[in-house]
């Protein structure tokens, strides 16, 4: 049989990151290329017990739940995580979902319409980008530097496409690193406010944040939502993940909003798989407030390890293969994103590496066009040793194209 797909269904099958993941499962490759946490840092212990003791417990866990999530586990989210986080929910106002990719998907279903005008930042994470062509979006990217997106241009863009949505990540920006600073944070959040703007704010890389040095923790600002303050009719609906903090395969995020666009999306999460995993949001909500895991202490043991291991990349960047290329040390996230040597094109050292044994996410995943003088240089899962051999098999293959050039 011909199977005839949708246009935009072929927009999944295009990427070289299916390729990655693909060689990546069967462990033939070292990537740099995802966005994984460092499972030998799993808590595996505190999660076997949490297990055991959910299933041996109460035979409902087994059972299907609510669409919006397991209860205990919206109430100790909305009531100690995000409270701490300055973030105020109302009941109803928070929907757990698998993971913050599925948040992505579910607002984009409700809210974009074929043709509507979505901003995103430049570059931004390719998951956000995947969701809004799969809708038919146009996509449109909005000018930023080291304190955030630029307001002026931001204010221009409005005026010019009218945008329905704004999605960006103000802690530790995918793949850039950018950290917004509060008055960005104040004047992005005006402007949308005044124009009606929806902001979707993913913090889902916020916990991960590094200390510039030893006793000097670099500076925290407020969410976008806590900012704005207001829990019903606001302009921003907030995002997160415990994937990148316990554990990717618990599936568990959230989305934190108004109750008639959380209302929205359950609706549609209950056409899409009706709940997330029950098991696992139990299972989770055991290890955080019954068992003896800590999870700021576990956050803390994350960003020291994680700290550690960006300054070893950025030490092995200093190597002559990479003279020319240029980086901003973020202070957070897991990403380094990285300006290559002139002359080097992104999509063609990816061949050339993974012919070595090692991957990257090559600028152009990133961007809405462009983007192929950059890469993605995942820090956080590879260990120490791991993510030496992979910097040594870029540099060879950087020193070969080099040589070829």
């Amino acid at each position: 049989m011909k199977y005839e797909f949708s246009s935009r269904a072929h927009t999944l099958l295009s990427s070289p990151l299916l390729s990655i993941r693909k060689e990546t499962r069967r462990g033939t490759l070292i990537s740099l290329a995802e966005e994984l946490p460092a499972e030998e840092l799993f808590p595996l212990s505190l999660l076997s017990e949490a297990a055991s003791t959910v299933i041996s417990t109460d035979a409902s866990a087994l059972q299907y739940g609510e669409p919006e999530g397991y209860g205990p586990l919206r109430e100790w989210l909305t009531g100690d995580w995000l409270r701490s986080k300055g973030v105020a929910v109302t009941e109803g106002g928070v929907l757990l979902t698998t993971g913050s990719q599925q948040a992505i998907d579910l607002l984009s279903r409700v809210y974009i319409d074929p043709g509507d005008h979505v901003l995103v930042e430049n570059p931004t994470s390719p998951g956000i980008l995947q969701a809004l062509r799969m809708q038919g979006a146009v996509i449109i990217p909005v000018q930023g530097d080291g304190d955030g997106l630029l307001p002026d241009h931001l204010r221009r863009t409005i005026r010019s496409y009218r945008p329905k949505m704004l999605f960006a990540a103000p802690s530790f920006t995918n793949p850039s690193g950018v950290l917004w600073s509060l008055a960005r944070r104040q004047e992005i959040l005006e402007l949308c406010i005044s124009h009606n703007v929806l902001i979707v704010e993913d913090d889902s890389y916020g916990d991960l944040h590094f200390q510039r040095s030893e006793g000097h923790p670099s500076k925290k600002y407020p969410t976008l939502y806590a900012l704005e303050n207001v829990s019903e009719g606001g302009h921003v609906l907030y995002i997160g993940s415990f994937s990148k903090t316990v554990a990717p395969a618990l599936r568990t995020g959230w989305a934190a909003g108004s109750r008639e666009l959380i209302g929205m999306m359950a609706a549609a999460k209950q056409m899409a798989d009706w709940q997330s995993s029950s098991l696992n949001q139990r299972l989770l909500h055991h290890l955080l407030s019954v068992s003896a895991f800590d999870l700021r202490e576990h956050i803390a043991l994350l960003n020291r390890e994680y700290n550690t291991r960006l300054k070893l990349m950025a030490e092995l960047l200093k190597r002559p293969a990479w003279k020319h290329s240029v980086y901003d040390m973020p202070a957070g996230g897991m990403f380094l994103w990285v300006s290559l040597p002139e002359g080097l094109d992104a999509m063609a050292l990816l061949r050339a590496s993974l012919s070595k044994g090692v991957a990257f996410l090559p600028g152009p995943l990133c961007s809405v066009s462009g983007g192929s003088d950059r890469i993605r240089l995942n820090f956080s899962h590879p260990g120490r040793d791991e993510l030496l051999l992979g910097m040594n098999l870029m540099s060879e293959a950087v020193t070969e194209f080099t040589a070829r050039s």
